[in-house]
């Protein structure tokens, strides 16, 4: 009974100590953006409208060069969240499920709720494509919050796929009504058909952010925070933005930042020579899916879209951008209103970049420069802000990066490397070369790029990756190497020029020795 007497004695002070430790850890807020690019202005894009995330860079470090696994939003995600690459995740595609093909596999919030952290998540963190109808219910110490209609602005419900219900919309959603009914559609089949008909490309209408989903989920993050600091608990905080990805949906006050004819179009719109043409894509997601403001389908094919277009398509995802950085402001005033941002890792990136008319193309989908480069920004309590990193970093650095930041041991096995020590010393070279890849012709073949300071090299190689493991000594059914000193914008491919033979070899020998540790590791 004494034994019993004493240890009730002590208990409080157990609580009490535990509840210390816990307030020292930092909470991380975790922002993910959809198809942003580094076009803002703390990467010198001083044309594009993002104060708050530049804002927020000036408290922290930017990291110049970084480089997303696969140029498409499962796969990348998949890769980030887990700290590995997509050839051991296996989800290379828009419908595998990751703990279908590696069911043991850890996540970056799992792993902070198992040392302790509070998790918690809204909008598009994972692709709801690759995860459980829970998005990754291990993920998550919390439930994972969805949105219902009280939660948008006052008088406005739910908006319907994407789009607040303008006129335009409602014209376009009785005319495929119509249609359906004509093909002799109805019940589900009639509202499947409606829903998964071609959308309009853009809507600008003078609506509150929070009759749309992310100005919503916003504020509904905002809430969660607050709940979690009284709970006082070390948190996690996931939030998903989905602007800028099509369609080009923003409220009409962020459309008015930007004068359309002054928008600057792709210096270079041509495939470039010497390039296998299976290694660019044919802007399919614009062109299957969205009709043009008359009401037509896209052009298709390898030739630049028409000037007016190309226009209203920039305008669009400007608008987009200087959208997501307003709902970027208001998490960041929110850590500030509540007294967090002093103890609060924060970390914003985008999944990957974004075609805008270079090369022909329009969305992702590629190893190109434009859809595999993406921003990715940390400010953490005790770094110095204003730093910007030139040397090369990917994603799958972001989950060993945070734990070093959280003061967790980083969990064996991943494939990245801590940045932190950039972040001390932005001089630093963490790394010498990013690894991207992108499956073609049918998921028949895989590329595999290496980016290095200078070059980027792809070695496409022939195989059925989804049955078999890409190997060095698979055959080898396209090269490309291109000089960003030299050349920029990827104009020509260099990989067959007798003076670039010894940088190819060189690039393919660190593509060969990476693959064969990966395979061995997989």
């Amino acid at each position: 009974m004494k034994k019993l007497t004493y240890l009730l004695a002590f208990l409080p002070f157990i609580a009490f100590n535990t509840l210390a430790q816990n307030k020292t850890k930092p909470n991380v807020l975790f922002i993910a953006i959809d198809d942003l690019k580094p076009m803002l202005g703390c990467y010198g894009e001083s044309h594009v409208h993002s104060p708050n995330i530049d804002k927020l860079a000036l408290s922290g470090t930017v990291f110049l060069a970084n480089y997303c696994q696969q140029a498409v939003c499962a796969p990348t995600r998949a890769s980030l969240l887990t700290g590995q690459r997509p050839d051991y995740t296996q989800i290379w595609d828009l419908k595998t499920l990751i703990r279908d093909k590696v069911p043991n596999i850890l996540t970056l919030p799992q792993y902070f709720r198992q040392q302790g952290y509070t998790t918690s998540g809204i909008g598009k963190v994972f692709d709801s494509r690759s995860v459980d109808k829970n998005a990754d219910e291990a993920s998550w110490s919390i439930p994972y919050l969805k949105l219902e209609n009280n939660d948008f602005a006052k008088g406005f419900n739910k908006p319907f796929n994407s789009y607040y219900q303008s006129q335009e919309l409602i014209r376009l959603i009785e005319s495929f009504k119509e249609q359906g009914i004509k093909n002799g559609l109805k019940g589900k089949e009639l509202v499947d058909f409606v829903e998964n008909g071609r959308r309009p490309l853009y809507e600008a209408i003078d609506v509150p952010d929070d009759a749309y989903i992310d100005g919503a989920n916003t504020l509904k993050a905002i809430q969660q925070i607050k709940k979690l600091k009284t709970e006082g608990n070390p948190f996690f905080m996931a939030v998903g933005l989905t602007k800028p990805h099509l369609p080009f949906v923003a409220p009409k006050k962020y459309w008015d930042l930007y004068e359309r004819s002054s928008l600057k179009l792709a210096e270079f719109q041509a495939l470039a020579a010497g390039a296998p043409e299976f290694a660019f894509q044919a802007s399919n997601e614009l062109v299957n899916q969205y009709i043009l403001p008359s009401g037509e389908r896209m052009p298709t094919g390898y030739s630049p879209k028409s000037e007016e277009l190309q226009r209203l398509l920039l305008h669009g995802y400007y608008a987009s951008v200087s959208y997501t950085d307003a709902q970027v402001g208001l998490l960041l005033a929110a850590l500030k209103e509540q007294a967090l941002d002093q103890n609060t890792i924060i970390v914003l990136w985008g999944d990957h970049g974004w075609h805008l008319g270079d090369h022909t193309m329009w969305a992702k989908h590629s190893n190109f420069e434009q859809a595999t480069r993406a921003p990715l920004l940390f400010s953490a309590p005790g770094f110095k802000g204003g730093q910007k990193v030139k040397s090369i970093s990917e994603f799958v650095d972001v989950f060993p990066t945070l734990a070093e930041l959280a003061g967790l041991q980083i969990p064996e096995g991943l494939a990245g490397k801590s940045l932190v020590p950039a972040m001390k010393n932005p001089s630093f070279k963490v790394k010498e070369f990013a690894q991207s890849q992108y499956p073609r012709l049918n998921d028949q073949a895989m590329g595999y790029a290496i980016r290095t300071e200078q070059f980027r090299m792809v070695t496409w190689f022939k195989g059925e990756f989804h049955h078999t493991k890409i190997k060095s000594d698979n055959p080898v059914i396209g090269l490309e190497l291109y000089d960003y000193k030299k050349d920029p914008l990827e104009k020509e491919n260099l990989a067959l020029k007798a003076e670039y033979a010894g940088i190819l070899k060189q690039h393919q020998d660190i593509l060969t020795q990476f693959m064969n540790t990966q395979n061995q590791s997989r």
